[in-house]
């Protein structure tokens, strides 16, 4: 497990993961760009969360809404009124904290003196239409949960689906964070998994079961993607110090480099938002049983997943450096690998042609095609091929394909794995079928 984030961010940058948003400009206050690593990791861990919690599930459907909504949305969730954070700014250089992440030595550095706490709403504004007044003022979603309670009524009318429910959107949110930083942890700019599961208020077992439920599926998540259950901490959130609609909060925190901070979260909405729609909206929310005739507005248990930290925590607990043999014999060599689970990886397989030599390229590059039908392939035929495994090594790509002059005559190729280092020769014809049993494994 990585224990220095500036590690992380130079592979990062290097290899292609995440690179520094508007960098030839100097950056932009902490935002950060996938790169074509990056993205598919990234992608990989969407995908993965959308089979497991919506498509595998006869319960569970799913929804992109847009990223500006009417402003009343957001007077009526109370974002207008409570989504805030205390404010502080130094007299002398101007630099703005919020009062719980103020630097214990920044008065030290400074010499200077801190204002009086005042309260900053984090909702990232803009206008929409020509004229720039308050009449055109709109937001930036802060979360991707309210456009699930407002289409709530349209989805189940669409689906016919019946209560218990939930609705899924993964989608980009805004904040106006005062103090954003370490990484991509703490962006303005961030994306969302989320869930709302509407329930009964009058369910066997109440919202304590459903709670439960919900937080044992997210344990099986955190499990699927490597995370070690050590570095996983459940922090129950007291009252006073949860969100304004919440009625029950747990953080997940995880073990980051820089501290143990929040990874992902739960929270028992009870009917605050759709009861807090009807009124603002003056639409009906409530929901008739069609089995009891009970007539209710359905609770909410809430378990949300963010995609930046998500990539994040993986890269984190699957960053390794060990100590590996060289061509040398007898002599080692330091080797940094990311031991990425194989349906994470950004690339699943390389092919790695011995040479460059016409008669390696064109068969290097028929296998390559043959396994871009199933899996992600790089093509790689620069440097040694002892740099090319420790290239591939650093970006978590399971297997090495290496095609050597040996495979013009008895039409094997050699296969490296990445975590063992074991190498073994399979037939060129069953290599598909040969990768896809180890994927499936």
């Amino acid at each position: 497990m990585l224990k220095d984030i500036e590690q992380l961010i130079s592979l990062a940058k290097r290899r292609g993961f995440i690179f520094p948003g508007s960098e030839i400009y100097g950056g932009l206050a902490n935002s950060w760009d996938y790169g074509p690593l990056g993205v598919e990791l990234k992608n990989n861990i969407k995908q993965a969360w959308w089979r497991m919690f919506v498509q595998q599930r006869g319960d569970m459907v799913g929804i992109d809404a847009a990223l500006i909504m009417n402003p009343k949305v957001w007077e009526a969730s109370g974002h207008l009124k409570n989504f805030t954070d205390p404010l502080v700014e130094c007299k002398k250089c101007h630099t703005r904290f919020r009062v719980d992440q103020i630097s214990e030595n920044h008065a030290k550095e400074c010499g200077g003196t801190l204002t009086e706490a005042k309260m900053f709403n984090m909702m990232l504004k803009t206008h929409l239409g020509p004229v720039e007044d308050e009449a055109s003022v709109v937001y930036f979603r802060p979360e991707t949960a309210q456009a699930m309670f407002v289409d709530f009524k349209s989805v189940l009318n669409a689906t016919r689906q019946r209560i218990p429910v939930g609705i899924a959107q993964i989608g980009k949110a805004f904040r106006n964070e005062i103090t954003p930083g370490n990484y991509i942890f703490r962006t303005r700019e961030f994306e969302q998994m989320e869930i709302e599961y509407f329930i009964s208020p009058s369910a066997k077992g109440g919202w304590e079961e459903q709670f439960d439920y919900w937080l044992e599926q997210m344990k099986n998540w955190m499990k699927f993607l490597g995370l070690k259950s050590e570095h996983i901490h459940f922090r129950e959130i007291p009252d006073g110090e949860r969100a304004h609609y919440s009625k029950r909060t747990i953080d997940i925190d995880y073990d980051f480099p820089f501290g143990t901070k929040e990874l992902y979260g739960i929270a028992y909405r009870a009917d605050f938002d759709l009861k807090n729609h009807q009124e603002f909206s003056k639409e009906d929310m409530n929901y008739t049983d069609p089995t009891t005739n009970e007539k209710f507005i359905p609770h909410v248990i809430e378990p949300t997943f963010g995609v930046d930290r998500s990539v994040l925590a993986v890269l984190v607990e699957h960053y390794d450096e060990e100590d590996a043999p060289t061509a040398e014999k007898g002599e080692t060599e330091k080797r940094v690998v990311l031991r990425l689970p194989k349906y994470l990886a950004p690339i699943k397989i390389a092919v790695l042609p011995l040479s460059k030599k016409p008669e390696l390229e064109g068969i290097s590059k028929s296998i390559a095609d043959e396994l871009r039908k199933h899996f992600t392939v790089n093509y790689d035929e620069t440097q040694s091929i002892g740099k090319r495994y420790r290239r591939q090594d650093e970006i978590g790509t399971p297997y090495c394909t290496t095609v050597d002059f040996d495979s013009l005559d008895d039409k094997k190729v050699t296969v490296r794995e990445r975590d063992s280092m074991k190498q073994e020769r399979i037939t060129i014809s069953e290599l598909t079928s040969y990768f896809i049993d180890k994927f499936n494994s």
